[in-house]
């Protein structure tokens, strides 16, 4: 994976949507434990005050204390007449605090291409470092589903794939229900396996029913189980809950360990690629998910002194 720019994790449990009109949510954002915030001027704000948002968001991210998460805003779609106002106002007042772009509607890769190079023209224009502001793009179109491998690849810039559900499901004419993920598998899987084919993060979409923190869970704990390493939130009360299943808890990460050292062990002093270890056999492919886990313990500094 490409170095992430400034400000930014390698790692991304939690992204707390919240519109880039509203100070007050954009206040209690600010004070929410999740690792990365989005400033939203697109769906989140009417027509009418889209010009006043970029202020707004200008305050508020040179204003509030950013301390401890990542800040990044989501402009309108390159289609539209906002969206280079929405570049250059904002980067111009807020660059330095701005740790990336969410760019939604995406359909091709060379549309990410122009916006890095846009990005790139206006760093040198507002005196920021080349590179500060990364990419995060939102997977929500049918052309951008069938796109996703060459669209996280278009730029060193791109950090993540953000499976965005409800526009998709727009784009395809599809009803969301309750069964959403088997409605829509082979979109979300896709966007999955593309990430991880180009070395980017892949982060599962909303919880739109924001007060059920039980369907919350359910649902984060399904895309945990396919291999996303985060989701989106669209309530601060939607973070702990999102938070606690994207992190690996002590005993998780102790039997990780114990899986990885033991799995050593055999292949060093007993030349042994495959073994049964509590009933489970034990093999390289096994404990591959054992190293992504002890590698994210690491990262979050739950398991500093632990070597691989």
């Amino acid at each position: 994976m490409t170095a992430a720019p400034l400000g930014l994790p390698p790692y991304r449990r939690c992204e707390l949507s919240t519109p880039a009109s509203n100070e007050r949510m954009l206040a209690k954002a600010s004070r929410s434990e999740v690792d990365l915030v989005v400033a939203d001027l697109e769906d989140g704000v009417a027509p009418s005050r889209k010009e006043e948002a970029r202020r707004t968001l200008v305050r508020a991210a040179t204003e509030l204390d950013w301390a401890g998460k990542a800040l990044a805003f989501r402009p309108n779609a390159l289609d539209t007449p906002w969206f280079l106002d929405d570049l250059t106002e904002v980067l111009a007042g807020a660059g330095k605090r701005v740790d990336a772009l969410v760019l939604p509607k995406v359909k091709t890769a060379e549309e990410v291409a122009f916006v890095a190079r846009l990005l790139l023209q206006l760093e040198r224009k507002f005196s920021l470092p080349s590179g500060r502001i990364a990419l995060e793009i939102l997977v929500e179109t049918a052309s951008g589903v069938l796109a996703a491998e060459a669209i996280a690849r278009a730029s060193p810039r791109v950090q993540a794939l953000l499976f965005g559900l409800y526009d998709l499901s727009g784009d395809l004419g599809t009803q969301v229900t309750a069964g959403w993920a088997l409605d829509l598998s082979y979109a979300r899987q896709r966007t999955l396996v593309c990430a991880r084919a180009a070395g980017v993060l892949a982060l599962d979409g909303i919880t739109a029913r924001y007060q059920d923190l039980d369907l919350t869970r359910q649902e984060a704990e399904n895309a945990h189980r396919l291999g996303f390493d985060g989701k989106w939130a669209i309530h601060p009360d939607q973070v702990p809950v999102i938070q606690e299943v994207f992190t690996p808890g002590p005993e998780e990460l102790e039997a990780a360990a114990r899986r990885v050292r033991a799995h050593r062990e055999a292949g060093t002093t007993q030349g042994k690629g495959a073994f049964a270890l509590d009933g489970e056999m034990v093999d390289e492919a096994t404990v591959r998910l054992d190293v992504r886990r002890l590698a994210l313990g690491r990262k979050l500094g739950l398991l500093p002194a632990l070597k691989d």
